[in-house]
């Protein structure tokens, strides 16, 4: 009797660790290129699971977190302009009571840089919110180390 307890408590706490997986459905990949002896563009590429959903940089008041960059300042580069995004995705939100911008399945941000030598390490981060027909995550915030040559 004792070892069929333990073997009923064995299959139960099995069945219960299945329930409790961590959800990652975004990864985050990076990428530089030189476009001259002092420029070049760095690309930051969020990958989704189908299903899911990443919030434009642009959202307004009262809505859910806007992807965010943060870049340190460098002795190595300037940064030139804004970080760029790709067309997103508007649409009207009853959670939110309000049109927000999003991305589905891949969306690459570019952020162009002046640079003071031949090569730098763009370091930073991007703080981010993903949801989907669901439930959404709370914010992330992933650091990154670029190298630029």
């Amino acid at each position: 009797m004792k070892r069929i307890l333990i073997f009923l408590a064995i299959i139960l706490l099995s069945a219960m660790s299945g329930y409790s997986q961590i959800l990652k459905p975004i990864t985050w990949s990076y990428a530089a290129k030189k476009t001259s002896a002092t420029e070049a563009t760095i690309y930051m590429k969020a990958s989704l699971e189908k299903g899911w959903h990443l919030y434009s940089q642009k959202v307004g008041e009262g809505g859910p977190v806007a992807t965010s960059f943060f870049f340190p300042a460098s002795k190595r580069y300037d940064l030139l302009g804004r970080t760029i995004e790709p067309q997103p995705i508007k649409k009207f939100e009853p959670v939110f009571m309000m049109e927000v911008s999003y991305f589905e399945s891949t969306a690459v941000f570019q952020q162009k840089l002046k640079l003071k030598g031949k090569q730098a390490t763009v370091k930073g981060s991007v703080r981010f919110m993903v949801c989907n027909d669901k439930q959404c995550l709370p914010p992330s915030e992933v650091f990154f180390s670029i190298p630029v040559k």
